[in-house]
């Protein structure tokens, strides 16, 4: 049920997004509107637009909200693994996980970095740097790659 509900969403959210849909909706929409006259604009044509704009907006969210999360999900897996086959440093991974004070203090650490104070000073909180040796003492380990070395 899970996959066919993630299969769902997906196509569902393509459809949604492309400009024939718009189209349709805003002629729904203006079509509505010229018939507003007709019906003398009561309330049951009122109703009409406020029930299926409701009902509309109600289900979709749901079915962006699966799809978006997915994507998310996806994003922050390739993201974690260019981390970890990069020079970043790998206490990045997860802090999508952080709350909103931790994250707006990385971020702040990572805004110095970017403006030259170097990324991996800038990057440690204090306790970090008192607990780490000087760079000169101990070079900088390097995660091994998964990917096999090229034979020539």
């Amino acid at each position: 049920m899970k996959h066919l509900f993630a299969r769902f969403a997906t196509k569902i959210s393509e459809w949604a997004g492309k400009p024939v849909i718009f189209i349709l909706a805003l002629t729904a929409v203006i079509i509505w509107a010229a018939l507003g006259p007709f019906f003398d604009y009561s309330e049951t044509w009122q109703l009409v637009i406020n029930t299926g704009t409701t009902i509309i907006t109600f289900l979709m969210v749901f079915v962006l909200q699966n799809a978006q999360t997915r994507d998310t999900r996806a994003i922050q897996a390739k993201l974690n693994e260019i981390i970890l086959t990069s020079h970043a440093e790998n206490r990045f991974i997860g802090i999508e996980n952080l709350d909103e004070e931790e994250l707006k203090r990385l971020d702040e650490l990572v805004a110095k970095a970017a403006k030259g104070r170097g990324e991996t000073e800038a990057c440690r909180t204090t306790e970090d740097l008192k607990a780490m040796p000087s760079k000169k003492e101990e070079p900088r380990k390097r995660r091994a790659s998964a990917k096999p070395a090229k034979q020539r």
